[in-house]
């Protein structure tokens, strides 16, 4: 069907469940960024393929609300479509839950296992909801199945904790709050809980699963075809029970007591599974909180895991320079895209990319979260900027960079000042002290300071959480604009991206990822605060050509040099002489 005739099949369901509207959300029942692609209903029917989105239809009208990483590919992939962009991130966007209170009258139809507790307990604030799913009766044909690969077992040499001791942790945390049972959705959460991975969502290891925890009993609700007898007798020996997958929710009807949950993950259906005399704490799941401080061991195979990733972009770069344009040549961005996947493949413990990688050349690289396909990419020419923004997934951790460099020609002045603004942010967010207790939002400034004071900014977070060969995106700590009340601890991993872009010339962007670490004390510390600082993860070289050295400080020249000093000590001894040349050139002191 076309999206039109998905549009017209799903308004007939409207009208004969007599419904005024249905909401298809981009989220799937464990509330993943990333989702199985059996979940991407709102991808279905829309035929808009961003990550973020959140579709309405009324029996007259088709809306969709993305963010602004989403805009420009939106108004493409929406083109034809009847359906109209909602340009979320613009201040004088209506909220989705606005909109359906001022222009629907009647009930609005969702469906509980995609949404989560919180957002249907707001949304019932303003409006008549009925459960009811209806992408089912006309999802038909080529929906894909759930994945039934295999799970496996992470081992605590590189999770540095055991299972018996996450569990022990938790049940804790479940009798500080006086509560019986805590019902676990989030597929991150227990991957981290279990120390399991799987191969179910593309850039995401983890399990299509679900946990139920009491005192005495540990029950992971998977398929039992992802469970082989190697992986049984490791779950047997963490007493951790299997169950079907689809039983969690007659699992729960016969809960008693006091059930612990996070709303924001946990989805509706689940919670209204709780028998009605069960009392309901809902509550930030304490797994999120205890993930996102990273371990010693955890902080020391991502610092494993950005050494290998270094020697695959360093090759990635010198290929690009020395080879890539040789004899005539002009690959695409699809052939980047592939070559830098060949690199990561030699590096040790690597297991796929950690998200799609983003070879945007020239004006594709203003494309936030632009995705060349092998049919549909630029061809690239030893001219102009490219934007890489890539990552690996391996054993030792997970990585995030971006790098923007110049292919060749004279640079524009602009490109420079651009560049070094977004140089000069990004160095000022990664040398920052501040208190314990500080906020991310209390940082974002930092980084857009230098842009702000040109009258530049960007729409997109300043930095994201990091998982441990998990999520690529990672809560709850951030740095962005949004009032995020989650304080910045040791040992948590943030990104440090921030970015320029200019529609149809070239967009730039440096990300590097930084942990949190005690900030070494001075003269001037006052003993009675806890002063904090960031180690800079990520090792590789930037391309000091695209910058303008008029505009530099001293001590960011300073930075830069001891940076560089240091990708070529770590990652110099896994290279080959000409690759360490190659190396040693790039890592050249500026002045």
């Amino acid at each position: 069907m076309t999206v039109l005739k998905r549009i017209a099949a799903l308004r007939q369901e409207m009208r004969e469940a007599g419904l005024a509207a249905y909401v298809v959300p981009g989220n799937d029942p464990h509330a993943s960024e990333y989702m199985a692609s059996h979940w991407c209903e709102m991808q279905w029917l829309s035929g808009f393929n961003g990550e973020s989105g959140t579709m309405v239809v009324t029996l007259d009208e088709a809306l969709l609300w993305t963010d602004s990483r989403y805009y420009l590919q939106a108004g493409i992939e929406l083109q034809g479509s009847s359906i109209q962009l909602m340009r979320e991130s613009d201040i004088d966007c209506p909220k989705l839950v606005d909109w359906l209170a001022e222009h629907v009258e009647g009930t609005v139809g969702v469906n509980p296992e995609m949404f989560s507790v919180d957002d249907f307990a707001n949304w019932q604030q303003q409006l008549t909801l009925r459960s009811i799913d209806l992408i089912k009766p006309i999802w038909t044909e080529g929906r894909p199945a759930i994945p039934q690969d295999k799970l496996y077992p992470y081992s605590a040499d590189f999770a540095g904790e055991a299972v018996e001791s996450k569990l022990a942790r938790m049940r804790e945390a479940l009798a500080k709050k006086k509560a019986d049972t805590m019902i676990i959705s989030a597929l991150d959460e227990i991957a981290w809980l279990l120390n399991i991975r799987g191969n179910d969502v593309e850039y995401n290891p983890v399990v299509i699963s679900y946990v139920v925890l009491e005192a005495e009993r540990c029950t992971l609700f998977v398929d039992a075809s992802k469970v082989d007898i190697m992986t049984r007798n490791y779950l047997d020996f963490n007493n951790v029970t299997v169950l079907p997958y689809e039983e969690v929710f007659a699992y729960i009807r016969g809960l008693k007591g006091t059930i612990l949950f996070d709303g924001a993950k946990v989805n509706e259906a689940l919670y209204e599974a709780i028998p009605a005399d069960c009392k309901k704490l809902n509550v930030k799941s304490p797994i999120l909180i205890d993930k996102a401080r990273k371990n010693e061991v955890e902080l020391e195979g991502e610092r494993i895991a950005m050494r290998q990733d270094s020697v695959a972009l360093t090759r990635f770069f010198k290929w690009l320079e020395e080879e890539a344009f040789a004899e005539g040549k002009t690959p695409t961005e699809w052939d980047l895209m592939e070559k830098l996947h060949a690199f990561r493949l030699m590096g040790e413990n690597f297991v796929e990319e950690s998200f799609g990688t983003i070879a945007g050349y020239k004006g594709n690289g203003a494309i936030v979260h632009y995705a060349a396909t092998k049919d549909k990419c630029a061809t690239v020419h030893p001219e102009g900027m490219l934007l890489l923004d890539s990552g690996g997934q391996y054993l030792d951790g997970t990585t995030d960079i971006t790098r923007t460099v110049w292919l060749g020609g004279a640079i524009p002045e602009q490109a420079k000042r651009d560049y070094t603004y977004v140089l000069k942010g990004h160095i000022a967010l990664a040398t920052v002290r501040f208190p314990k207790g500080t906020r991310g939002n209390q940082l974002d400034a930092l980084a857009k300071q230098y842009m702000w004071a040109a009258g530049i900014t960007f729409g997109h977070g300043t930095g994201h959480g990091v998982g441990h060969f998990l999520g690529c995106h990672e809560g709850p700590q951030n740095v962005r604009t949004d009032n995020n009340p989650t304080a910045l601890e040791i040992g948590h991993i943030i990104s440090d991206e921030p970015g320029i872009y200019r529609t149809g010339e070239w967009g730039i962007r440096t990300e590097n990822l930084i942990t949190v670490i005690p900030a070494a004390q001075t003269a001037a510390t006052t003993t009675e605060d806890q002063w904090l600082a960031f180690e800079t993860l990520t090792l590789c070289i930037y391309d000091t050509n695209l910058i303008d050295r008029s505009l530099m400080t001293a001590e960011e020249i300073a930075w830069l040099n001891a940076y560089h000093q240091r990708v070529y000590k770590e990652t110099a001894p896994l290279l080959n002489d000409e690759e360490k040349a190659y190396l040693s050139r790039k890592c050249a002191p500026i002045k």
